[in-house]
């Protein structure tokens, strides 16, 4: 047997991630090439089982963050209690990934989980990839700032202290950095992480579950918002924008739970001709992104948001700003636009044009399934993974 094929067998992976983000997907990927040996999650398998992974692969550990996440869910939790069995949980969580790790050749952990995880793994011989979903830490915690400001919120605390402090270290010990969008890379650059230690790695798209099925009508115009309803999502700005719009029959969808910084800020807006439709299932987004003109998102900070190359798999253009990945994923003027954040008249006018201009649209959503094909799913991020792996493995 060749000796690539060897080397390739006997590399064994560990991850650790809090709930699921786009662990279980990677891990779906290391495990079909026979990469994966663990993978611990602080949900439970109850939930977890959904994700495709086999049983004996995955470690749980639920005590603290399901009960956390389904209470403060309902806003049972007071935001110091709820800090600080954060805090609790990822001590928690790292302590016991750290006790009950397997020898590896590689742990990644998403950032915030890892510390002395990584320390341990790197002890014992293995490299250490901290996996950041989002803007560095200290970044996120300052444009945020900046954005509670600007709408007048008060809080004291945008990102926990010790969070950062965390995250921070984790950085500096790790022997690689993953994040998924240029945006991301710049970040942790302005910061002071040195780039060669940054490696890119956009997210896929589940395309056996995302496909257009179905079209937008033609006598009306429909707009799509999917995420958390936040201020960092920049909602009030897409609010702002929707209402500069002229068409007779128009209508803005807001697809997900209202946070509480927005609800502060959403009696001082316009939401004429807007539906608060809250969270849905994942598998009634196709049909809803499918049916809409556009899908905006006007994020003021995030690494990549998966729902944009979902969007595209639909059909569905996007408008997003320059703070959600969306130029790693299309491209400006093809399969949508690309905005500055923080401005609610680049969005209406983009708005504008595709309302004004159904051929654009219709060029536009052409133009995003042919992209999403490029894009492709899952597969192709786990063989930069594994590309990613074996060279640092290699390396020592």
């Amino acid at each position: 047997m060749p000796d690539s094929e060897q080397s390739e067998r006997r590399l064994e992976v560990v991850q650790a991630v809090c709930g699921t983000f786009h662990h279980f997907d990677l891990a779906r990927e290391l495990a079909a090439r026979g990469y994966l040996k663990r993978i611990y999650s602080t949900f439970p398998w109850a939930r977890l089982q959904r994700e495709g992974v086999a049983r004996d692969k995955v470690r749980t550990f639920p005590w603290i963050h399901t009960p956390q996440f389904v209470l403060g869910g309902r806003g049972l939790i007071p935001a110091r209690m709820n800090r600080m069995l954060s805090q609790l949980m990822l001590r928690s969580f790292d302590a016991w990934v750290t006790r009950t790790m397997p020898r590896c050749d590689a742990f990644i952990g998403i950032s915030g989980t890892g510390l002395r995880a990584g320390k341990k793994a790197q002890e014992s011989g293995a490299k250490y990839i901290c996996d950041r979903g989002s803007a560095h830490i200290r970044y996120q915690d300052r444009i945020l700032r900046e954005e509670f400001a600007i709408w007048g919120v008060d809080c004291d605390i945008i990102v926990d202290p010790r969070t950062i402090a965390r995250e921070e270290a984790e950085y500096e010990q790790a022997d690689a950095i993953t994040i998924p969008s240029e945006f991301a890379r710049r970040s942790f650059v302005e910061m002071g992480v040195p780039p060669e230690k940054l490696h890119r790695i956009p997210y896929g798209v589940r395309l056996e579950r995302f496909r257009r099925i179905a079209e937008p009508p033609r006598d009306r115009f429909e707009v799509l918002f999917v995420g958390a309803g936040s201020l960092q999502k920049g909602v009030p700005w897409l609010l702002q924008a929707f209402a500069r719009v002229k068409h007779p029959r128009k209508r803005l969808r807001i697809v997900g739970d209202i946070q509480a910084d927005l609800r502060q800020v959403l009696p001082r807006l316009p939401q004429g001709d807007v539906e608060f439709i809250g969270r849905l299932p994942q598998q009634e987004l196709p049909e809803m992104m499918s049916k809409s003109h556009v899908m905006v998102l006007p994020s003021v900070q995030e690494g990549l948001a998966l729902v944009q190359g979902q969007a595209l798999a639909c059909g569905c253009p996007l408008i997003s700003s320059s703070n959600t990945g969306g130029e790693d994923l299309f491209t400006d003027g093809i399969e949508g636009f690309l905005v500055p954040i923080r401005s609610a008249d680049a969005i209406a006018g983009k708005l504008q044009q595709l309302a004004d201009d159904p051929a654009l649209q219709q060029r536009m959503s052409e133009a995003a399934l042919r992209r999403v094909q490029q894009i492709g799913g899952w597969k192709e991020y786990g063989d930069a993974w594994v590309e990613l792996l074996r060279t640092l493995t290699a390396e020592g």
